[in-house]
């Protein structure tokens, strides 16, 4: 780590700046030092260092946040190194290690703010402006030429793959996952509904500003071309951890339904989402449980552990028998179109 250090400081000009590594969290992937100069400016040194992605991978990744905050949406900037490129490659024990350097988002996690939104301000705001702020990142990919290509959704998720990921001993998940990808190939997949996405849009992505509420965004480093609707599918997941101390199912829908309300309110002040799609919102739910799924067994290989069933159990038996999540089977018909 220091001797990577060593050579951003002159790769960004980052002299007499200091450096604090974050911990990481299970399953991450990068190494995230903050860098402090004089106490008033902050950023955010990336350093990716598995060897699993491409420097152009990367560039495709960092060239579309780049193109984002140009155009106004409320995003964590790149910054250049001194020679004007948004990735570096450096060395580190005869390896390449690709590092970045972003702005600080202003503002903190839910999570350390104790799961508190700002005061005197409602949740109504909260789910609003996460809304809008994935709106206007949807928006701008709408219009999005690349110059580096990012994955598409079915470079990864196919059953060559994930047949060599899950073992077989989970024959009938796999099977479930199959159907699942059948269907998905069913639907459009034009310029409106398809484009890059976030992919991994959370409260763990995002800072709040606790005293405007305004929204920065980070962390594309999963962003792939996919469908819009997988972002707001993953909204409506997330909304559980509002609503868990409801016991009731029913009860705990529509709670999360009024959530999913407020983030569409604020999401079409930004950009449409058809009827059609929005109908079809248990199905990319399914999707986003594939993806948690899939992301578990990558990390038990990447740690060289076993999987712990329970991790995936919930998303699993959802999947293979087949239970709509969350209890979002129990929406009338045409609800999500309102």
């Amino acid at each position: 780590m220091n001797q990577i250090i060593e050579q951003a400081k002159k790769l960004y000009s980052l002299e007499n700046c200091s450096f604090i590594p974050v911990s990481g969290h299970e399953g991450g992937r990068n190494q995230i030092v903050i860098v402090n100069r004089n106490e008033d400016k902050e950023y955010v040194l990336r350093i990716s260092a598995l060897g699993d992605r491409s420097e152009n991978e990367f560039l495709g990744e960092t060239e579309f946040v780049r193109y984002l905050a140009e155009n106004g949406a409320p995003v964590m900037d790149v910054i250049p190194s001194v020679k004007g490129k948004l990735v570096e490659s450096v060395e580190e024990d005869g390896k390449s290690v690709y590092i970045s350097l972003f702005a600080y988002a202003k503002g903190k996690l839910l999570a350390d703010n104790g799961y508190r939104y700002r005061e005197g301000a409602s949740l109504t705001e909260y789910f609003y402006n996460t809304g809008k702020a994935l709106g206007a990142i949807h928006r701008l990919s709408k219009a999005y030429v690349s110059v580096h290509n990012r994955s598409d959704y079915f470079d990864k998720y196919n059953m060559t793959y994930l047949n060599s990921l899950i073992p077989d001993e989970y024959g009938e998940l796999k099977s479930a996952i199959a159907k699942r990808l059948d269907e998905f190939h069913k639907l459009p997949m034009d310029k409106s509904c398809y484009g890059l996405v976030h992919f991994d849009y959370s409260d763990g992505n995002y800072h709040i500003d606790m005293d405007t509420g305004v929204i920065t965004v980070f962390d594309f480093d999963n962003c792939m071309n996919c469908w819009y609707m997988f972002d707001l599918a993953n909204l409506w997941l997330h909304n559980e951890g509002w609503t868990r101390q409801e016991n009731d199912t029913g009860k705990r829908f529509e709670l999360m339904q009024q959530c999913f309300d407020l983030q569409l309110q604020g999401y079409k002040t930004e950009t449409d989402i058809s009827n059609e799609l929005l109908e079809k919102l248990p199905l990319f739910i399914d999707m986003v449980l594939i993806e948690n799924i899939v992301d578990e067994f990558e990390c038990a290989i990447r740690e060289g552990e076993e999987l712990d069933y329970e991790d995936i159990e919930d998303a699993a038996e959802c999947l293979i028998n087949d239970i709509n999540y969350a209890g979002i089977g129990q929406q009338s018909e045409g609800r999500f179109s309102d």
